[in-house]
């Protein structure tokens, strides 16, 4: 199993994730609805090119340096980062930013939009801003609509700002509450003679019901690309999806219901997610992935029939964790494993 790839390595399956990018491209487009893919899962700018390439509008980033690393050697050109962006120098490197891209932010408070007014009151054109909204999720954002509908008013009467519409990250299974949600506050922002372009919410567990929150204009979503052991066990995708696997190597075998691979939390992660265990082992079903040590994974079953230097691939339960582990991935197509690949975007959290 790929005896020229060392171990532990994170394996991307390029024919699956090329098949998982086209597969929800086309969902979208029937049903008219614009994708805007979140690169945090995959960080590697050849993967958001062939997003934009199948009909992605643009990218999704969390932070201005996954975003600069997206854009360091062309091809993406429309950049939503969806992160309230507080300090100075973080201020300056946006600034930047906007100049090479069409770009727009998300901000849920004051403080953080009168710092992005003070840093474009003097650009050749406004950055655009999206309210966040807390439609039930629990993270950032305003509350209610009326908020949404304040907060977007501010934003339209700041120097260098221009209102630019909604975003939301939505709770899972809450379709029709989100919708409610966001037409009161489309409703009240238009009340007070605002446009909202653009309603932008997402997430990979809701991805087939996408259009059941008719009002959005767009959808973001970043796991689809590769899957995992998460989404495979809400029906959202099945094994054969899974692009992303991370390839271990048994170095011990202390007795015949257990067995030690070289991948441990600082591969695997320890993100558990809901899920018993930490990981789904293709071609053995039986195998539980039990526990975690930094450098070590425990692996159990009835009968292991293992032996040291045996090799497994492991669907971990949250991909989007693992690229960020791992300097480079090994790209495999057809079987065959095509070399390392850096992961651009890697580390990049400020």
């Amino acid at each position: 199993m790929f005896p020229e790839t060392d171990t532990p390595a994170v394996l991307i399956d390029l024919d699956i994730a090329e098949a998982n990018i086209d597969r929800f491209q086309a969902h979208c487009d029937q049903h008219m609805l614009k994708l805007r893919p979140h690169i945090k899962t995959h960080k590697l700018p050849m993967l958001a090119k062939r997003q934009i390439a199948a009909g992605a509008i643009g990218i999704t980033c969390q932070k201005i340096s996954e975003a600069e690393a997206m854009i360091a050697d062309g091809g993406v050109e429309d950049v939503l980062i969806t992160f309230n962006i507080i300090g100075d120098e973080k201020l300056r490197r946006l600034r930047a930013l906007a100049d090479k891209v069409r770009l727009s932010v998300v901000a849920d408070n004051t403080a953080t939009i009168d710092g992005l007014s003070s840093a474009f009151a003097d650009a050749d054109r406004p950055l655009t801003v999206l309210v966040e909204c807390d439609t039930g999720a629990a993270r950032c954002g305003v509350m209610t609509p009326q908020a949404a509908a304040e907060l977007a008013a501010y934003i339209a009467e700041k120097p260098g700002l221009s209102f630019g519409g909604l975003m939301t990250y939505p709770p899972t299974g809450k379709a029709p509450a989100v919708q409610k949600w966001l037409t009161d506050a489309k409703t009240r922002i238009e009340a007070l003679g605002l446009d909202v372009p653009v309603i932008s919410s997402g997430g990979s567990p809701d991805m087939w019901q996408a259009q059941d929150v008719p009002v959005a204009t767009e959808y973001r979503i970043g796991t689809y690309v590769y899957n995992d052991r998460s989404l495979q066990s809400r029906g959202v995708c099945t094994w054969d999806d899974c692009a992303l696997s991370v390839l271990v190597t048994i170095v011990s075998v202390p007795d015949n219901t257990r067995a030690v691979v070289d991948a441990g939390s600082k591969v695997l992660t320890s993100d558990l997610l809901g899920l018993d265990g930490h990981g789904h082992v293709l071609g053995r079903p039986d195998i539980k992935v039990a526990s975690l040590s930094e450098e070590h994974g425990v692996l159990t079953a009835p009968a292991i029939n293992l032996k040291v230097g045996d090799r497994l691939r492991i669907v971990p339960n949250h991909a989007c964790v693992v690229s960020n582990m791992m300097d480079h991935v090994q790209l495999i197509r057809g079987g065959s494993a095509l070399g390392p690949q850096l992961v651009a975007a890697r580390g990049k959290v400020w």
